[in-house]
């Protein structure tokens, strides 16, 4: 028989299991539907943490600039919105400064890594023209001005601790964060373990019942409300204090020092707390020990299935996270965050290479 009349035999098959074989490459770069984009270009959505946001996007420019065919796209919505996100599989990594709880995970279709990027502080930030200089703040103060028992700012526990400070006679405005939020959750988990009042009526949680204020959405609404309210008092991560020319009060810590939120103290936060830092490196360092700690401090998280659900998408999301907690670390210091302890790098990298594609790790 002709080789000719084989081959026009054969070819259907043939080219059958061209297109299947086509598919199964195919279907390795996708991801709730979505594959490779033009040109082989891979494209990563993350969604989550306001907190950690001026870093990510840094992150992002950075390595595209090494890595072209990569297209990261980071929403910054807060840690409740990234947490269902991931929960519903609807973006290729969450991000959140509360570590998801018990019921998170078991109502997660899948095994979620924990994997810390960077350290911040949670500042109290104000504008009030009259002060000057930077505040210094008790832990019952600021729970009972959150809990809207402190209403002035002259209130002479105010002027107890600030003898110096030009504190007017004016109401105080509380804004808080309206979004469920991780940084609403590590300053009200700070809150619940030094006054008994606000772990009775109010607790930590992502998004809590506030006994007063007003509420702003995001890191960047919270900053935009009190920069433009005079009067005014919240929380937001130290980045948007800074970058905003807003001042941030000095804590008074577990050993009784007052400290400015600074790389240094949030890092000897996370030294103090290390080890009781446990496996899963879920881990709470609000009001940790020593006297150098800034107390309403925090880990932030990228949270990934263990399992990935595409081999080119999880191979590019293993890579990306391995490089962030290397290289990506010289961009956190420049943007006012602590980058991870070196024991914290090491129980990280070992998360990052039990992400897995089929069984097998990606990395």
């Amino acid at each position: 028989m002709p080789s000719s009349t084989v081959f026009a035999r054969r070819s259907p098959l043939i080219i059958a299991g061209f297109l299947v074989a086509s598919l199964v490459l195919l279907g390795l770069g996708c991801s709730g539907g979505a594959g490779p984009g033009p040109g082989g270009t891979v494209n990563l959505q993350g969604a989550g943490a306001t907190f950690p946001n001026p870093l990510y996007q840094k992150w992002i420019s950075e390595y595209g600039k090494l890595h072209p065919n990569m297209r990261i796209d980071y929403q910054s919505i807060g840690s409740g919105g990234g947490i269902k996100q991931i929960q519903a599989q609807t973006v290729d990594f969450g991000a959140s400064d509360a570590p998801m709880s018990d019921e998170d995970l078991k109502a997660t279709p899948g095994a979620i890594l924990h994997i810390p990027t960077v350290l911040g502080a949670v500042v109290v930030t104000y504008n009030v023209p009259s002060i000057t200089q930077p505040l210094n703040l008790s832990a019952d103060v600021i729970a009972d001005i959150f809990l809207g028992k402190i209403k002035k700012w002259n209130d002479p526990r105010l002027e107890q601790d600030n003898p110096s400070a030009d504190l007017p006679a004016a109401d105080i405005t509380v804004v808080h964060r309206a979004d469920g939020s991780g940084t609403s959750f590590v300053f009200t988990d700070y809150l619940s373990k030094v006054s008994p009042e606000w772990n009775d009526k109010v607790g930590a949680d992502k998004s809590p019942k506030w006994p007063v204020g007003q509420g702003g959405k995001g890191n960047e609404g919270v900053t935009g409300q009190i920069k433009q309210q005079p009067n005014t008092i919240g929380y937001v991560e130290l980045a948007y204090s800074v970058q905003n020319k807003l001042p941030a009060a000095l804590v008074k810590n577990g050993a009784g020092k007052f400290v400015a939120p600074s790389i240094e103290a949030v890092t000897a936060a996370a030294a103090s707390a290390s080890a009781q830092t446990p496996d899963d490196l879920r881990v709470s360092i609000t009001n940790a020990a020593g006297e150098g700690a800034y107390p309403i401090s925090a880990y932030t998280y990228i949270l990934a299935y263990k399992e990935q659900k595409s081999a080119q998408k999880g191979k590019a999301l293993v890579d990306f996270l391995w490089w962030g907690i290397h290289d990506g670390e010289q961009f956190a210091k420049p943007l006012d965050y602590a980058p991870l302890p070196a024991e914290i790098v090491k129980r990280a990298e070992a998360k990052i290479s039990s992400i897995t594609f089929g069984g097998q790790p990606l990395r």
